[in-house]
């Protein structure tokens, strides 16, 4: 029995499967940060920092003849969001029911794939991560008042990247209210934007990331920006009682900024 206590848990094979399948259809969206960083791993629970290869002197334990040096590393930080469900509707999913209430879960997913997501383009300084967008060098480009402005500030974006010596493909995370703007406009007749932006990152993925302000342009190339996966994202049995089953969703991870040239920032 690992730690998630799932075999305690008085939920059913189906039930189990219910809830996985609907995690799973929740977080593939929003998961944004995935799409365009590296990811290694899972590597397990127990799994508890990232090696970032450098050490710090420290004084020797009796006072001289040797030298010392301590590694440095990034401990993973865990992801933890609550979330209950009925038994009655555990027990409907059971018979056939094809319309189980799973509401509380959709709103836990949003949670943890949304603070995912800030974490790694906006940082988390209280668990030691730098985000994308802090870490860049490079000066904020404006978005510009309407969609039909983007393509001239990613264009910015990606220039500014070329001109640090880094190549693409280049992926684009926009915000909410931006990718918004995009879809509008191909909507209302305009030029199909997002053809325009995929030309422009050399055929990168462009990705709506909720949690991100304003957006980001970044190099794909690989090995400038890793997300080390401890335990991926699971569901867990915390306790039960005679109406609902109480559980969570949970994670633990770290990212590391390799190469901060590789990233430029787009406000809205």
């Amino acid at each position: 029995m690992n730690h998630l206590l799932r075999g305690i848990a008085p939920i059913s094979d189906a039930g189990w499967q219910l809830l996985d399948d609907e995690a799973r259809e929740r977080l593939q969206g929003p998961l944004a940060a995935r799409r365009v960083v590296d990811f290694s791993g899972p590597l397990g629970w127990e799994h508890s920092a990232t090696n970032l290869g450098r050490v710090d002197d420290v004084a020797a334990p009796n006072g001289g003849g040797v030298t010392a040096r301590q590694r440095r590393v990034l401990p993973l930080v865990e992801l933890r969001a609550d979330f209950a469900i009925s038994r009655h509707e555990l027990a409907d999913n059971d018979r056939g029911a094809l319309d189980a209430d799973l509401e509380p879960l959709d709103a836990a997913a949003k949670q943890i794939a949304v603070s995912e997501n800030v974490a790694v383009f906006h940082g988390w300084a209280k668990a030691g991560i730098a985000g994308v967008s802090e870490a860049s060098p490079i000066a904020p480009e404006p978005l510009g008042k309407s969609a039909e402005d983007y393509p001239r500030s990613v264009a910015r974006g990606v220039e500014a990247i070329r001109e640090g010596g880094v190549e693409g493909p280049y992926g684009l995370a926009l915000g909410p209210a931006e990718f918004t703007q995009v879809i509008e406009t191909a909507e209302h007749g305009g030029y199909p934007l997002f053809d325009h932006l995929a030309k422009i990152l050399d055929g990168g993925p462009i990705v709506w990331a909720p949690g991100v302000q304003g957006a980001v342009v970044l190099s794909l190339r690989g090995g400038d920006f890793l997300f080390e996966s401890g335990q991926d994202l699971a569901i867990g049995y915390s306790h039960h009682d005679a109406e609902q089953v109480h559980l969570y969703l949970e994670e633990s991870f770290s990212f590391v900024v390799a190469t901060p040239e590789a990233a430029a920032p787009l406000s809205s």
